[in-house]
């Protein structure tokens, strides 16, 4: 085997440790969230960015989307990733920085629906002054899939 070989799984061993330590990040930082609940918000950037618990009944950016349906869809869609993510690491010809953007997806999707089957809304505590309350499951969920589109976009702009 040669270096360049090993420098390979090296790093994609890396990535998925990574992205293991951010699923585990956002777990930890729910319970903290769930454990101040009804305090005053904690203030990272003052003025700008601060950590405050709130329930998000809905989906993503408070999408007014909830209840059984939506626990079924969400339960739906992370079987159809991880029946994809197994499809493509038995393709060879998958291409490895699109299974790791897949494997943020689905822990950040899956750290979600914990929280919707544990407690019937998701945990969000990061607080962005003038747009939105999110969660690190939250990031990881959006930049891949704007990753995977922009990828995509250029795939299809190169054919055209």
């Amino acid at each position: 085997m040669n270096k360049k070989y090993y420098n390979k799984t090296f790093l994609n061993i890396a990535v998925a440790v990574a992205i293991a330590i951010f699923f585990a990040a956002d777990r930890i930082l729910k319970a903290v969230a769930l454990a101040i609940e009804g305090k005053e918000a904690i203030s990272i950037i003052p003025g700008l960015f601060s950590f405050n618990f709130t329930k998000n009944y809905y989906i993503s950016f408070s999408l007014p989307l909830s209840g059984p349906f939506l626990n079924i869809a969400i339960g739906l869609i992370i079987t159809g990733l991880i029946a994809y993510i197994i499809f493509l690491l038995r393709n060879k010809k998958s291409e490895k920085m699109e299974i790791v953007l897949f494997f943020a997806i689905l822990l950040g999707a899956l750290s979600n629906f914990i929280d919707r089957l544990s407690f019937g809304f998701v945990v969000d505590y990061l607080e962005l002054k003038g747009f939105s309350v999110f969660n690190l499951a939250d990031a990881m969920i959006t930049v891949p899939s704007l990753v995977l589109i922009l990828k995509n976009y250029r795939q299809i702009s190169k054919k055209s």
